[in-house]
């Protein structure tokens, strides 16, 4: 009687352990869900999932309407195939936020922002780039003008998402696509150098990969490698205006700060891939 009664508390034991930690998933669960929803400030359109070939897209529209012009579609997923983001964010100089540069033609044509690469001279995989905004108006350079500002029309692109994406590693959220495997095996080569823009500059000794404690008995811990970050991002897109401080532990968030949009969701959620994906960096050891 004495070892049943023992088997049946060490079976009650571990079916209430059990019901604990789902309680805890399910909290967990809901605690995302809100705080994704509070952080898309409780507009119907952002609470979408975008499909894969809108996943990263900015509409640039400060000044467009005042010209007669569509808003401006920027695809992330192709300029991120060819550019590093430390390249655009820091040499070229667009901010993190959407609107924040408040770009117009004038600048561009100029060669600053989009006139960076955009200017009919620079040349990327064998191909001349455009020019975005040329000085004269005629009817030839209005349709040029739609290449960009396509929001609602039917413009004809020269890289079309799904024959881009096709030999690309594949990834379930975001673009579908495993940007860092792509990377690492030379399927695209991000550039990081623009003449005439950027200074030539040693490139710093990435850190080893470190290991960030979870607070949650559910969820494993985070293995973060600066290595694979310092790749598109350097040290300059992080350090210091999202992560003030260099010194591991200096600075506490939790996962409302993120879905925020602060610190690693600056990034994540955006462009780089969803914070639901969280296996990709709740993960041991180091994939």
């Amino acid at each position: 009687m004495p070892s049943r009664l023992k088997q049946k508390k060490k079976k009650s034991e571990a079916t209430g352990q059990a019901m604990r930690l789902a309680r805890k998933r399910l909290l967990f669960a809901l605690i995302i869900i809100a705080s994704a929803f509070l952080s898309f400030k409780g507009t119907a359109s952002a609470a979408r999932i975008p499909p894969p070939h809108e996943y990263g897209m900015v509409l640039i529209r400060n000044y467009s309407q005042k010209a007669g012009l569509a808003p401006v579609v920027f695809d992330h997923w192709l300029h991120r195939a060819m550019y590093t983001c430390r390249l655009c964010h820091v040499d070229i100089g667009f901010a993190m936020e959407a609107g924040a540069t408040k770009i117009k033609a004038e600048h561009n044509s100029k060669g600053f922002y989009c006139g960076s690469c955009h200017n009919g001279k620079r040349t990327r995989n064998k191909r001349v780039i455009f020019d975005s905004c040329p000085s004269a108006t005629g009817q030839e350079d209005r349709t040029r003008c739609d290449r960009c500002h396509s929001l609602g029309r039917e413009v004809k692109r020269d890289y079309e998402f799904a024959s881009f994406m096709k030999d690309l590693p594949k990834q379930k959220l975001g673009n579908g696509v495993d940007w860092e495997e792509a990377e690492q095996k030379g399927l695209i080569k991000p550039v990081d150098y623009l003449e005439g823009i950027s200074i030539k500059r040693s490139s710093l000794a990435a850190q080893k990969d470190f290991s960030i404690e979870s607070k949650s008995t559910w969820m494993s811990d985070v293995i973060f490698s600066h290595k694979k970050h310092a790749v598109w991002n350097g040290c300059e897109v992080c350090h210091p205006e999202i992560f003030p401080s260099v010194r591991k532990g200096t600075v506490n968030y939790t996962m409302f700060e993120i879905y925020a949009g602060e610190y690693c969701g600056v990034c994540h959620d955006k462009v780089a891939f969803p914070l639901l994906d969280c296996h990709r960096c709740h993960t041991k050891p180091v994939r």
